[in-house]
């Protein structure tokens, strides 16, 4: 990932545009813009707080309130009966004495439950709503039943449809009057997609007018408020509609329930359980489901699910537990209830047992690189949509950011297996924070594991044993350059200016005393599972350093909002102390200022220099390393100089490994930076700093003692040598038809991902090209890693995903599989998922639309691999997935890939190769185990090889023999994607396999 990718692919809001970043359309997430003169008045604020609680869904004949204020005791059992308010709620007030929050569940009063999943529901002071497991705050009830009469009043549509909002409040001003109070008044279902509101204009001809959720989500017409006049309006995506129809006259009202959920399963794994029902159908649209729980200690509880998977974890052990589902639509019809599951737990589950690397060498394993978050979703519990849900459009696709797992990925193993693929390479694990961190990134707490990703029974360390019990590795996306915008716990955490005045309450949480952020718990007051409310002071902290806390910019947002200084951290607010971050945005990507400034305003710069931050991340991956994992792909290698990483963390990591796992593991624990030089020439704009074979290499001079200094040092005195005076290697090249063994006594540790490579896949014959002409300046190139597209870029820098189809993509695949480096393929890409789909747009479109979408409807099904590449047997999708013709070919080149050892660690040459195409020959001999193998390759073109041992050679493709004699072998064109492997047939072990799998659409 290169710089300006890092500007495109991970930020969340800017300083000017941070709190905007929510509003995509309708969807402004402002208070009332103030035109009128009339500030809307706060939220009273009080001792007495009142609940409605939502009937529709429920149709209990009796509804009683259990409470508790905070620190205080629990009402007795069932509560206190609540009143009837209006049309489907009910109501209680209730007094909280001294206290500011309470703690309620609803009963019928005869045993059945809704406790919010077992969680209770966390309320505070004023009106507060409680429908389907959703808090709000507004009075559904507002304004009674009786409309004024006509011509003094207004009737005011709202369609839902966009905005996607349970409940929706009118906050308005009849012109020349006062506005109502904050939320305003609540408005009533209409029909399917609609509410609305009669009100009094007090003797005006129209009213000014904005609608919110009472969650803090508003819809202002973009800061200009809605001007509607008497009558009937409609307001629809921000277009209003005057003397309008009533929507809702043709409208038939909705009494037919959905049809009753089916295929009901319950399924135990220590105390946990997952409930799946095939989906319901009605004649609008099902919106969600209540699925009740019987058996165990806490009695019948009922939770409100939006998907067809609900995880229940936190049992009793040894239990038998029932569950049955109901289905409900918009307009609060309720199906019968399904036919029961059930399901016994067994014992609590005993802490993950460590695991251990596999320690193999790592050419041999093909690469499957995941997006965790995005791949397949084991456990719909932990799914959380952050701070963009609404805004980025994914929470009207119910698809939220964090959506896969561990679980997930524990689940689909075989997946990847039947793929032929022998690692995974995922996204960064650790606890992150930011407004757009689903893809790890934004590091908050190195030393925690998200737990967004994990569950009961998948853990990481559960995925790292289960992954190694398959023969997979896991390689961990690993980030050294930078954390969050908030800094990292542990190290530093900058206290910001905020203030949850009528503009920004939206966006600073309410501090909760004692709270630790964890990205998953959910703020009961809000309904967000996003906090920040422990980073925010109006009061200006101890030994602050950013000069005029607190005092306005003078700048405005695009929608009116005042901004302050100290509001949001950057590299020259002085929020950060200069010992651990550094001081400055980037001015030259091809500078020293690339390797010591800030690449973009949410991801804080290291100051990787300093040894108490090199301490805090080396004790971090220490970790990672400890659980097992096989390797790390270290993330924007290249911002971080050279002469660093090898006297501190490259060291650091090999000294971990060799104390764990012993000198033979240590060797193979794979470790390969992302070293973004996006350009098709040798040298990054002729700067050896820039360039990714660069860091192969150890230093060959001193330099200071001190870090900082010697990180100039050493860029001055490469950049002075310049590319003609840079180490040389042959460890990747044949002598003549030899084998020879490799020279790595100058290696730093780290190997690189081919970016010129990537680059130049438009086309598989220049990727060769280009590839070969940089492998004589790199260590070892047959460890580097080899994609054509991934979560960052296409080649050639495009930013939408490979889009040269499927002839192309299998001409690149057959060149990845056989020639030098390490196969490496982004999820989805053996079906061409997303081809042609922008591969990030940050937080300001729907995933679903991107490079990154949800891969898990196409691995929804069983499959059991027998092999890597075999499929032993498969149902559902991803059986359909599995039997497209790119998997096939995929397939067949990792089973031949994996039976010939020359294709996997061979060093190459294309000495004596004629034909103009992509053909080489190759070779590997290991003395020790007696292994050595010899084979040609020619992938799509003709090819001649002259020059080569003599004797019999067997096609892996074909099973085609041919007996050498003069030293010269011929090659018709095998076609495009096709190829062919001629082995030396050696005898004994070293026998060419003959003909490898079955012919299929490239490979014949």
């Amino acid at each position: 990932m290169g710089p300006l990718s890092r500007q495109h692919r991970r930020t969340g809001p800017g300083p000017l545009a941070a709190a905007l970043a929510v509003v995509t359309g309708l969807l402004a997430a402002l208070l009332p813009a103030l035109s009128t003169g009339a500030a809307p008045a706060a939220a009273a604020t009080g001792n007495t707080a009142t609940v409605y609680y939502s009937t529709a869904s429920s149709n209990w004949s009796a509804y009683n309130l259990h409470w508790a204020p905070d620190g205080g005791s629990w009402t007795t059992v069932p509560g206190v009966a609540m009143e009837a308010a209006c049309t489907g709620w009910v109501k209680k007030t209730v007094d909280l004495g001294t206290a500011t929050g309470w703690q309620a569940t609803f009963n019928n009063g005869q045993g059945t439950w809704d406790n919010n999943g077992g969680k209770n529901y966390a309320l505070g002071t004023g009106t507060i709503t409680v429908k389907d497991g959703a808090i709000a705050h507004s009075d559904p009830c507002a304004g009674g039943t009786t409309d004024p009469p006509p011509g003094t009043s207004a009737t005011v549509f709202y369609s839902t449809a966009t905005v996607g909002w349970t409940t929706v409040n009118l906050h308005y001003a009849p012109n020349g009057k006062a506005w109502t109070t904050v939320p305003g008044v609540g408005m009533e279902a209409a029909c399917t997609g609609w509410v609305k509101k009669t009100v009094d204009l007090q003797g005006a001809t129209g009213l000014a007018a904005t609608f919110n959720n009472g969650n803090g989500t508003w819809d202002n017409n973009n800061g200009a408020n809605y001007a509607l006049s008497s009558g009937v309006s409609t307001v629809k995506d921000t277009k209003v509609t005057a003397n309008a129809a009533d929507p809702c006259a043709a409208v038939v009202p909705d009494t037919t329930p959905p049809t009753v959920p089916g295929a009901v399963k319950a399924s135990a794994t220590d105390t946990s359980v997952v409930l799946t029902w095939d989906p319901s159908t009605d004649d609008t649209a099902v919106t969600g489901y209540r699925v009740t729980r019987t058996g165990g200690t806490k009695g019948t509880v009922v939770t409100s699910v939006g998907s067809t998977v609900f995880s229940d974890s936190g049992l009793d052990a040894e239990t038998t537990y029932t569950y049955t589902v109901v289905a409900l639509d918009a307009a609060g019809n309720a199906s019968a209830a399904s036919a029961a599951a059930t399901a016994t737990t067994g014992h609590a589950p005993p802490p993950a047992t460590p695991g251990q690397m596999l320690g193999t060498d790592p050419r041999k394993d093909p690469i499957y690189f995941v997006l965790t978050a995005r791949f397949y979703d084991g456990d719909t519990s932990n799914d959380r949509g952050g701070n963009q849900d609404v805004a980025s459009g994914n929470a009207a696709n119910d698809d939220p950011m964090f959506r896969g797992d561990f679980k997930g990925l524990v689940q689909k193993l075989d997946y990847v297996k039947a793929l032929g693929f022998s690692a995974i390479w995922i996204t960064p694990v650790v606890l992150n924070r930011s407004d757009y961190d689903y893809h790890g990134y934004h590091g908050w707490d190195f030393y925690r594991v998200d737990p967004r990703l994990e569950s009961a029974g998948a853990s990481y360390q559960d995925l790292i044993n289960a992954a190694h019990a398959k023969g997979i590795k896991i390689y961990q996306d690993v980030v050294y350059n930078h954390s969050s915008r908030w800094g990292a716990k542990g190290l530093f955490v900058p206290t910001v200016y905020g203030v949850r005045d009528a503009q920004w309450s939206w966006y600073y949480d309410e501090k909760e005393p004692g709270f630790e952020y964890d990205g998953l718990t959910i703020d009961p007051k809000t309904g967000k599972s996003y906090y920040n409310g422990d980073l925010w002071s109006t009061a200006e902290p101890s030994g602050n350093t950013c000069l005029n806390w607190g005092k306005p910019t003078g700048q405005k947002s695009p929608e009116g909002y005042t901004l302050y200084n100290c509001q949001w951290p950057s590299p020259t607010s002085g929020m950060f102390p200069a010992a651990l971050y550094h001081q400055c945005w980037i001015g030259n990507w091809e500078g020293e200022d690339s390797r010591s400034c800030w690449l973009a305003d949410d991801l804080a710069d290291f100051n990787t220099e300093n040894p108490t931050v090199q301490n805090y991340l080396i004790g971090a991956y220490n970790k990672y390393i400890d659980m097992g994992v096989d390797g790390f792909r270290i993330d924007t290698a290249v911002h971080i100089p050279r002469v660093t990483w090898n006297r501190r963390f490259l060291p650091a990591i090999q000294q971990r490994v060799l104390q764990d796992w012993g000198q033979d593991k240590a060797q193979n624990f794979f470790v390969f930076g992302e070293v973004g030089a996006f350009v098709n020439d040798k040298w990054n704009r002729g700067s050896v700093n820039h360039s990714a074979q660069f860091y192969t290499w150890k230093e060959r001079k001193e330099y200071s003692p001190d870090d900082a200094t010697a990180a100039i040092e050493q860029y001055n005195y490469e950049e002075q040598l310049g590319t003609g005076n840079q180490p040389t290697s042959t460890n990747a090249f044949l002598e003549g038809n030899a084998y020879h063994t490799p020279d790595h006594s100058k290696f730093s540790g780290m190997n690189i991902i081919d970016m010129r490579m990537h680059m130049n896949f438009g086309d598989a014959h220049n990727a060769f090209y280009n590839g070969k002409d940089s492998d004589d300046s790199t260590n070892d190139a047959t460890y580097n890693v080899v994609y054509v597209d991934s979560h960052d870029y296409g080649p050639n820098k495009s930013s939408v995903r490979y889009t040269g189809g499927q002839d192309a993509w299998a001409e690149n695949m057959a060149l990845m599989w056989t020639f030098r480096g390490i196969p490496t393929l982004y999820y989805g890409s053996e079906i061409q998922f997303q081809a042609g789909k922008t591969i990030d747009c940050g937080p300001s479109c729907p995933l679903a639309t991107t490079g990154r979408a949800y891969y898990g409807d196409h691995v929804e099904g069983t499959v059991t691999a027998s092999d890597f590449g075999t499929v032993a047997s498969a149902s559902g999708p991803v059986a359909t997935t599995l039997a497209q013709p790119l998997v096939k070919h995929l397939q067949r080149l990792n089973q031949i890939r994996r039976a010939v050892p020359a294709l996997q660690m061979g060093q190459y040459s294309t000495d004596g190769v004629s034909g103009g195409g992509m053909s080489f020959k190759r070779r590997y001999t290991d003395t020790a185990s007696g292994v050595d193998s010899f084979a040609l390759v020619t992938v799509t073109d003709a090819a001649t090889f002259s020059g080569i041992p003599d004797g019999r050679y067997v096609d892996a493709v074909t099973g085609d023999v041919r007996t050498v004699t003069g030293g010269t072998l011929s090659v018709a064109a095998p076609g495009k994607g096709d190829m062919r492997v001629y082995v030396l047939d050696l005898g004994g072990a070293n026998a060419a396999p003959g003909k490898i799998g079955t012919d299929g659409p490239y490979l014949k």
